[in-house]
C-alpha cells in the first residue's frame, strides 16, 4: 500500500483544526477507520466525506463522541430509509404503469 493512495491524519487535523486525539476517538468508536501505511495513521479517500461530516457535528452542534455516535447512526438510518422509500416507489411506478 502506498501512502499517496490514503489521506494522512494529520493533514486532515491541520486542514479542520481538530485533534488527533478526536480522529482517534472516533476510530475507537467504530465510526471513522483509521489504517497504519507506512507508519502514518491514515483514512482511505472514500471516508474523507464521512469524516468531515462527523467533524461537522461535532463542530457545529458540539457533540461528544457518544452523541455524534448516536447522531451518526439515526442518520444511516434515515438514509436507508429514504433509500427502500425510492426503490418501493420505483416499484409502484412499475405496476402503475
Amino acid at each position: 500500500m502506498e501512502t499517496r493512495e490514503y489521506i494522512p491524519v494529520t493533514l486532515i487535523c491541520e486542514q479542520y483544526e481538530v485533534e488527533i486525539s478526536f480522529l482517534q476517538t472516533l476510530n475507537d468508536y467504530g465510526l471513522l477507520e483509521i489504517i497504519q501505511v507506512n507508519e502514518n495513521a491514515c483514512i482511505h479517500p472514500e471516508n474523507l466525506e464521512r469524516a468531515e461530516k462527523l467533524i461537522r457535528l461535532h463542530d457545529s452542534l458540539e457533540l461528544n463522541p457518544e452523541g455524534i455516535d448516536v447522531v451518526s447512526h439515526l442518520l444511516d438510518r434515515i438514509e436507508d430509509m429514504q433509500n427502500e422509500i425510492l426503490q418501493l416507489k420505483n416499484r409502484l411506478r412499475f405496476y402503475e404503469d
